[in-house]
């Protein structure tokens, strides 16, 4: 596994609903690869859930059952995205609800992953608390950074997500006068309070 933190896999899902426990699946799966800090694979597809989605994920996502009907099941989709994370750590822009849909459709096909997980979200609340709130595009903004095409499609989310958190780990990287940010420190930060975090940079600067 790598412990640079620029060298990873970001990813998104669409889901039929709020949870798996509830019955909930994946509808599309979107993530890119980084290495070095640069994009170099990327993974999409569609999965047929096996029912109709209501007309709000339709809605909000923009994929349609028409769309579904003729997407492959999400245990083939779920098969070949377990080979594609395997061996690297992983992200998601808020990664509860996208690891709970992870961990439960690879548990379907007795599948699993060997790498971490940590989440963009909660390290962005970190180090942009003057940010007007911390959802994917607000941060977007916030952070000036270019962005055409629609939110809420995955491998779009994904690509945001990875430009986002290049944008945080430069940050970092200029708070603290570090070469490389360690996916450790990201774990860190990710579970320290925020009136900690200035004083955890400041620290890790005193080391570099």
């Amino acid at each position: 596994m790598h412990e640079n933190a620029n060298s990873l896999i970001i990813l998104d899902f669409e889901t039929t609903g709020l949870s798996p426990d509830n019955g909930d699946r994946a509808i599309e799966i979107g993530a890119v690869k980084l290495e070095n800090g640069q994009i170099t694979d990327r993974f999409q597809e569609l999965m047929n859930p096996g029912r109709r989605v209501n007309s709000f994920i339709e809605e909000y996502t923009g994929i349609t059952n028409r769309m579904l009907s003729t997407a492959p099941p999400c245990n083939e989709v779920m098969d070949r995205f377990s080979q594609f994370i395997q061996n690297s750590n992983l992200v998601a822009h808020n990664a509860s609800f996208d690891k709970r849909f992870l961990n439960a459709e690879l548990d379907r096909i007795s599948a699993s992953y060997n790498g971490d997980f940590t989440c963009s979200l909660l390290l962005s609340r970190r180090l942009y608390q003057e940010a007007p709130n911390h959802k994917l595009g607000t941060l977007i903004n916030y952070k000036n950074i270019a962005s055409n095409g629609s939110f809420h499609r995955a491998l779009f989310d994904s690509e945001m997500t990875a430009k986002l958190w290049l944008a945080m780990l430069s940050d970092i990287q200029q708070q603290t006068n570090s070469s490389m940010v360690s996916f450790s420190l990201i774990k860190k930060l990710t579970k320290t309070p925020k009136a900690g975090i200035s004083k955890l940079l400041e620290k890790v600067k005193q080391q570099a």
